[in-house]
């Protein structure tokens, strides 16, 4: 072991703040400088970089050192930031809103933020309490701040946390994108090397928002969709999945004239050890039992859940051929009822357009088409997603939906939710249910079909080497299924969506699609087919999971 990587740890452990996380280290150092090897390998890892700042800010686990998340990162983060600010407005005051979730540290790492943008001489505005992912966009456009930093990491594991970031401006409460992403990021590693971040000046006169900006945005959702006279008769389930959703929720769902869902007690309050799941995201297996099962017990209609930070939004309805009786809706089949939806109240606008990310259902497009609607498609991301020219509509595959684009331009758990009510309402009162919906949207603009193949890895290596197999040795097939076309996107003409991600189109018209995820160790690969029927795009789609999964044994 290097006598620098010792000193590097222990320059690490004399500024830290946090008594926890410099007891932490000190044992890791004691351990590693004995010659113990495990405790030399865990100091490497914690040192071996520093965890990177990009288009999604930080995120990755708690604990000591460089490449965790901690007061000492986060401190750097917030002083090379008001840097950035600064130097982007120099002989101006810029306003900085932060926001943070029930996380482990996320009001601690909020409260240094706003002290030491406060102590750099920008004016910061602390919400008033743990909200909604959402409600911290919506603030940035609302109080015409020139920034917005979010303490959150959504629906990863109980250790992580993250820190997100967002731009005024013209697309203000969108997430940053490049080429502000290396700016702040080259701030950053100047504070870092710098030295001790206790010698940042650091003020206890920032603001603490009012209520009346909680009240804005629950105002401004609960205009989505006013609950029509059909809506009394709803029986709805909702889980917040531990996070920060129901509070807000609850008081828009009032606001709108909907009944009051039938909760998951369990899972309502903000309890950062998502002590009822394995992993705090609807999409994974099992999140969702407890709220399968009380939907049995009261015989609802349908589910709603929210992730931890209250952002993305999952449905769930009644089947009897799925496993207990109730499955959740992939984010394609929502995203399409929200977008024929958004459509139909666009449609003769100007430029009015939908969006997606370029792994979502190419059904959106021809939603798009049919109303006479702009498309874009975009890289994923709803940094990309809500800068598309004239949105009315965006959405992500991943649970993510972007519904009300004059108010909050990020995905939003909980004005989808109000979407989704408003839908259910009106079905309602055609005697019709939300499966109804989906088959009528599949005889109005064609039947399309997702599927999708996620592999998770300890070893980040396994990825790029499967990409790289991919580049070096395309294949000519999936399965039984001919490759009519391949495209790389690394090498993507000027002007089209570029990124580290690999698109087949094969011979019947289907599409596969293989990408890295930007926040989890997985690889990624989205199936979409289509067919004269629902049951033969699904069956489409069936055949190629298989296929991707030959393939993707091949190339491990």
């Amino acid at each position: 072991m290097s006598d620098d990587l010792l000193a590097r740890a222990r320059a690490w452990m004399r500024q830290d703040p946090d008594s926890q996380t410099r007891d932490e280290l000190a044992g890791v150092i004691t351990r590693a400088a004995s010659g113990d090897e495990a405790g030399i390998a865990d100091l490497a890892d914690r040192f071996a970089g520093r965890l990177a700042f990009g288009t999604a800010g930080l995120r990755g686990e708690l604990g000591a050192g460089s490449n965790r998340m901690n007061r000492v990162l986060v401190a750097q983060a917030a002083a090379g930031f008001a840097a950035y600010l600064r130097e982007k407005a120099p002989g101006t005051t810029p306003t900085v809103v932060i926001g943070y979730d029930g996380r482990r540290n996320s009001r601690v790492f909020a409260t240094d933020s706003a002290e030491l943008f406060a102590g750099a001489g920008l004016r910061a505005i602390l919400l008033p309490r743990l909200l909604p992912t959402p409600v911290l966009a919506f603030a940035v456009r609302h109080l015409g701040a020139d920034a917005g930093v979010m303490v959150t990491a959504s629906h990863n594991p109980p250790n992580d946390n993250g820190y997100k970031v967002y731009l005024g401006g013209a697309d203000a409460g969108s997430q940053i994108v490049a080429p502000a992403d290396a700016e702040i990021a080259a701030q950053i590693q100047r504070v870092a090397d710098a030295g001790d971040v206790g010698a940042l000046p650091r003020s206890t006169a920032y603001e603490v928002a009012g209520e009346d900006v909680v009240s804005a945005y629950v105002a401004a959702t609960a205009e989505v969709a006013p609950a029509p006279e059909a809506a009394s008769g709803l029986r709805w389930v909702y889980t917040a999945m531990h996070g920060v959703g129901w509070e807000t929720l609850s008081r828009i769902v009032r606001a709108a004239g909907y009944p009051q869902p039938m909760v998951v007690s369990e899972q309502l309050s903000p309890d950062a050890t998502f002590r009822t799941v394995s992993f705090p995201n609807p999409e994974e297996p099992g999140a969702m039992d407890l709220a399968f099962a009380r939907a049995r017990r009261v015989r609802a209609d349908f589910i709603l859940a929210n992730d931890p930070d209250a952002d993305r939004l999952a449905v769930a309805i009644p089947d009897e051929s799925a496993d207990g009786g109730w499955r959740r809706l992939s984010g394609n089949e929502v995203g399409l009822l929200l977008g024929a939806r958004a459509a139909r109240e666009a449609e003769g606008t100007e430029g009015a357009s939908l969006a997606c990310s370029l792994v979502s259902s190419p059904g959106l497009g021809a939603i798009a088409a049919h109303h006479g609607l702009d498309f874009h498609e975009t890289l994923t991301g709803f940094k990309w997603i809500s800068r598309a020219p004239g949105i009315a509509f965006g959405f992500e595959e991943a649970l993510g939906y972007l519904v009300n684009p004059g108010t909050v331009r990020d995905k939003d758990g909980i004005s989808a939710a109000v979407a989704v009510l408003g839908l259910a309402a009106e079905a309602r009162d055609r005697g019709v249910t939300i499966a109804q919906l989906l088959d009528e949207l599949g005889d109005r603009y064609g039947h399309f079909a997702s599927g999708q193949v996620s592999i998770r890895v300890d070893d980040l290596s396994v990825i790029s080497g499967t990409m790289q197999s991919l580049r070096a040795n395309p294949p000519s097939a999936i399965g039984e299924f001919a490759i009519a076309s391949a495209e790389d996107l690394l090498q993507a003409a000027p002007g089209q969506p570029s990124g580290d991600v690999l698109r087949y189109r094969l011979a019947d018209g289907s599409r596969v699609i293989v990408r890295p995820s930007g926040t989890e160790p997985k690889l990624k690969v989205y199936i979409d087919a289509t067919g004269d029927s629902a049951e033969r795009a699904a069956a489409a789609v069936a055949e190629l999971e298989s296929g991707v999964r030959a393939l993707l044994d091949e190339r491990a």
